[in-house]
């Protein structure tokens, strides 16, 4: 079984050091890391990678913070609706010089605009991970 080294790091996060080996993981603790760390079973970390900036040690355990994880969804979403509104803003533009009903484009771009909306009431990270645009 594997150990690693973890702390909190100065942004709040996580951090985990996994020794090379050619040094006991003991003097890769004095050495590299903060008095604070500790050294576990890497079996002990969470399994779930896609919200890693979203753990939180506390009292020697990492869990993954279900608040965290929705702020790093609703940037993920942010991100990935950016080329849509960006369309949709053509689009309009486009309807309007042609005189063209824009009731669906400004729907639509309600609908990517409130899309964030939706991390605040999943429960689960796997209803944050199914969270999608389309």
């Amino acid at each position: 079984m594997s150990q690693v080294i973890i702390y909190t790091n100065l942004n709040g996060n996580v951090s985990v050091c996994t020794p090379t080996g050619e040094i006991s993981i003991e003097e890769v603790k004095e050495k590299d890391t903060p008095p604070e760390s500790i050294i576990i079973n890497s079996s002990e970390l969470p399994t779930e990678n896609d919200f890693f900036d979203a753990w939180e040690l506390n009292n020697g355990v990492v869990t993954v913070s279900l608040p965290k994880a929705k702020e790093l969804t609703k940037k993920r979403l942010r991100a990935e609706r950016e080329p849509f509104l960006l369309a949709q803003d053509v689009a309009f533009q486009r309807a309007l010089e042609n005189g063209a009903d824009t009731t669906a484009i400004v729907a639509e771009k309600q609908r990517l605009r409130d899309i964030t909306s939706l991390a605040d009431t999943a429960e689960t990270l796997e209803e944050l991970k199914s969270l999608t645009i389309e």
